[in-house]
């Protein structure tokens, strides 16, 4: 009889056992092959989304570069000026609102070019370098002639 015992304790210990593997939730397999699907996912919107938010970057900068241009023009005839105003008169003289955003995507201030007839502003384009391809002129046939030799 204490050989009975002893079997069907076993048993029971071997069933408690079995119930607790079932319970004790995911293995550090499961988890690490998990993070490795969200990296594939996550790597895979990367690659369709960086280019949108590049080309949204342009877009970005070329309305403000429209905006400060339709500003320095308001500015120019409220003032009976040709010259090219500072960002601070512009925003001194309300000709935009101080919480206009003064630079472009990338953090750099836009550039005014005037003459008698022509008001060009520019942004040094992703690469934060002036004169080089991807710098971003309104209005762009301004940018044109540069580029012929």
């Amino acid at each position: 009889m204490a050989m009975h015992i002893k079997l069907d304790s076993k048993q029971e210990l071997l069933a408690r056992l079995r119930r607790l593997r079932r319970g004790r939730g995911v293995t550090l397999f499961e988890v690490l092959i998990v993070v490795a699907i969200l990296a594939m996912v996550a790597s895979g919107v990367a690659v369709f989304a960086l280019p949108k938010y590049r080309e949204a970057q342009i877009k970005t900068a070329e309305s403000g570069a429209r905006t400060m241009r339709m500003a320095v023009q308001g500015w120019q005839q409220a003032n009976n000026e040709t010259s090219c105003p500072t960002v601070s008169q512009l925003i001194q003289d309300k000709q935009i609102d101080t919480g206009t955003q003064t630079n472009d995507p990338w953090g750099q201030s836009y550039s005014f070019n005037c003459t008698d007839d022509e008001i060009t502003v520019t942004s040094m384009g992703p690469d934060k370098k002036k004169g080089t391809k991807d710098d971003i002129s309104i209005p762009k046939a301004a940018a044109a002639p540069a580029d012929q030799p």
